[in-house]
This record gives structure tokens, C-alpha cells and sequence, in this order.
């Protein structure tokens, strides 16, 4: 039995092209004691993986050339080696972009499908929720009457950042980079306003719709698009720093204006962030998210490309904004009925 996985063909520069990508079609792992083998059913990309694919030290290691690349996956356990799970059993877990994994049972969390979509562990339930909820109440703290500003606001992070900054009281502004998702933050979200990054009179739209300035800032952009916030902040703002997928292409040191002056003269906090800081938190955030999800508290979106074939497309798509809500990959129905 053989099956397909996806390698690193090599470290891009620039934006990476599907030649970054090489199909290669490898055996069915074998399992050893305490491993279970995970059918493929849904894959996240996520804008984080860009810089896995450079040689650099950060805060996980890079992806090696040649070799399988590995991120968050769903999946349905086929064979067992351990106790803890069962054939049939939906897992998550950082795992292949293959169609098959090993994996060592401590590597893999069971989800019950009857409490929400397998697909929400990917995305609300998952990653993209925690670190929405870490950044904005650990870092921002939001008060009732502070005004929030979210960056790449229509995605995966940004719309339960907002949604979450509502609940505590916030009056929540959105940037984004389309007409269908001002719309969709504003109808369906419940944001006060929202605005079009790639207009022309953004910086203009912004200072209007942020009219007593801006109290948090979660930033999942940086470049242009921060820079124009930063001119709008308040004493003691404070700036959690999610992600810059502005400048993850971009060859070469980014360079824009310097920060220290208007952190100074506003007291400002900036403060750059990973979900794993968080780690031991897991469990009371999931348990949050989830109890909110439950009472329709927050809603989600999103975006799934079908096909195995189709990662690197989707993952590319990030780049160009195509998505909304969380980027989505399904490889293949569950085969058992639950």
C-alpha cells in the first residue's frame, strides 16, 4: 500500500510557487508500539508555515528539504498500538501533509464529533481559537468602552479576536482587505466598524471609524497597515503582536518607521506572542471557546479547498487573501459513521 506526501523542495525566496512543493509517493508506515496510524481527512495551512520553509532560528524549527512537512491535521484512526485509541476514533495533532501518519498516541488528541464539526478542532476549537483568545485577554485585557482594532480580521484569528473583544464590552473595528469581508465582519460578526485596507482612503476610513482612538491593537499584518494604526493610539494602549504576514514574503529586512517614539509619548505596551506560551492554559481556554460556541456566542467561517492535491494551492492562496475564515484542505470522507 503506498500513499502520497508533500516535501519541501526548496527554501523559497520571495513568494513560494508550487516548484516550492514535491509530490512524492512513499509506503504506508508501519507502526510501532504506542503508534497510531491517522488517515488524512482535513489539513490546515496557516500563514506561520512561510517561515518554517527558511533556514532560521525561531521559535520552531524550520521544515528540512527533502522531508515530509507537517502541520495541523484531523484525521480517522485505521490501526492501533495503543490503548488509547480505537479504529474509527477522530484524532488532531500536528501531523504529515500525507495522506497516512504515524503517530505516537501522546502526539494526538481524541475530539468528539457530536459536540461540533471535526473541522472546528483546525480552527475555533483549535489553534487559530487559543491564540485568539490568549492574545487578545492575556496581552490586550480589554475593558468595557476601549476601542480594539483587529488586522486580518475576516480570517481564522481575527474574527474571534473580535467577536470575544465584543462580549467584554469593546467597540471593535476590523481591517480586511475586500468589500465581501467588510460585509461579512459587520452583518454577520457584529463588528462596529470595519475597514478596506487596500483602498485609498483607508488611513482616512480608519482614523474616522476610530474617532477616540484606539485602546488594543491586535496585529496579525504589520507593515503599512500597522503603521497607520500606530499613529492612532492611546495612552497606554497596548499591541499583541500574532503575525506580520505582510512582510513574510518579502526579501530582505522590512523596513518601515520606528516605533519607540510614539510607544513612549502613549505608554504603549507591544508584547509578540505564540499560542505555545500558553500552553498549560490549554484546557480552561478550550473549555471557554467551546461553551461559547455552544451558546452561539461566536460563530465561525470557513474557507475548504477539496483535494489533496490542492495544499500547496490553498497555502498559497493565504498570501492573495482568498480565504475567509480558516483555510481548509479536505483529503478524504471518515469512513465510519459516527
Amino acid at each position: 500500500m503506498t500513499q502520497k506526501e508533500i516535501h519541501l523542495a526548496n527554501r523559497p525566496k520571495g513568494l513560494p510557487t508550487m516548484e516550492t512543493f514535491h509530490f512524492v509517493e512513499k509506503s504506508i508506515p508501519e507502526l510501532k508500539e504506542n503508534e497510531v496510524l491517522v488517515r488524512t481527512l482535513y489539513v490546515s495551512v496557516d500563514p506561520y508555515m512561510r517561515g518554517r520553509m527558511i533556514d532560521a532560528k525561531s521559535y520552531i524549527p524550520p521544515f528540512k528539504l527533502d522531508e515530509v512537512i507537517a502541520g495541523g491535521v484531523v484525521g480517522e484512526v485505521t490501526e492501533s498500538n495503543s490503548e488509547a485509541f480505537s479504529p474509527g476514533d477522530f484524532v488532531v495533532g500536528n501531523l504529515n501533509w500525507a495522506e497516512y501518519s504515524a503517530a505516537a498516541a501522546k502526539d494526538l488528541r481524541k475530539i468528539d464529533p457530536s459536540i461540533a464539526p471535526i473541522t472546528t478542532h483546525l480552527g475555533i476549537l483549535g489553534m487559530t481559537g487559543l491564540t485568539a483568545y490568549f492574545g487578545l485577554l492575556d496581552i490586550g485585557k480589554p475593558q468595557a468602552g476601549e476601542t480594539v482594532v483587529v488586522s486580518g480580521a475576516a480570517g481564522a484569528v481575527g474574527s474571534v479576536v473580535g467577536q470575544i473583544a465584543k462580549m467584554k464590552g469593546a467597540k471593535v473595528i476590523g481591517i480586511a482587505g475586500s468589500q465581501e469581508k467588510i460585509d461579512y465582519l459587520k452583518n454577520e460578526l457584529g463588528f462596529d466598524e470595519a475597514v478596506n485596507y487596500k483602498l485609498d482612503s483607508f488611513k482616512e476610513d480608519l482614523t474616522k471609524a476610530a474617532s477616540n482612538g484606539v485602546d488594543i491593537y491586535f496585529d496579525n499584518v504589520g507593515g503599512e497597515v500597522t503603521d497607520a494604526v500606530f499613529t492612532l493610539l492611546n495612552k497606554h494602549a497596548r499591541i499583541a503582536l500574532c503575525g506580520a504576514i505582510s512582510s513574510y514574503n518579502k526579501e530582505g529586512q522590512d523596513v518601515g518607521p520606528r516605533p519607540q517614539s510614539t510607544m513612549i509619548k502613549t505608554s504603549a505596551l507591544m508584547k509578540g506572542f505564540t499560542v505555545g506560551d500558553y500552553a498549560k492554559d490549554f484546557p480552561t481556554a478550550s473549555a471557554d471557546l467551546g461553551k461559547w460556541l455552544s451558546e452561539g456566542k461566536l460563530k465561525y467561517e470557513e474557507t475548504i479547498v477539496e483535494g489533496f492535491e490542492n495544499i500547496p494551492d490553498a497555502f498559497l492562496g493565504l498570501f492573495e487573501g482568498t480565504n475567509l475564515g480558516k483555510q481548509l484542505v479536505k483529503v478524504a470522507d471518515p469512513k465510519t459513521a459516527k
